[in-house]
């Protein structure tokens, strides 16, 4: 809920930032950009940041059974924003 609190915020952020920008008669710049994306970038020391993802299920159940753990699977169907 955080995460996506924090999210909503610097979306909100950077459409503000792109609409005063345009107002102000001036084009979106490389370095704004670079700026305003590097703003946009998580912490690295987020706790999802900190959490071993696996890509592929194999290499999950090849760790899982190497350090007899379970497998945590995040499945889902539909719009990554809920937008459905």
């Amino acid at each position: 809920m955080v995460v996506r609190k924090r999210l909503s915020f610097l979306v909100v952020c950077v459409v503000c930032s792109i609409t005063l920008i345009r107002s102000a008669g001036g084009e979106l710049t490389k370095e704004e950009f670079n700026r305003l994306h590097k703003l946009l970038q998580p912490s690295p020391d987020e706790p999802w940041r900190t959490i071993p993802w696996k890509i592929t299920l194999l290499d999950a159940q090849r760790t899982a059974a190497e350090q007899r753990k379970p497998i945590f699977i995040w499945a889902m169907d539909g719009h990554p924003l809920g937008c459905t």
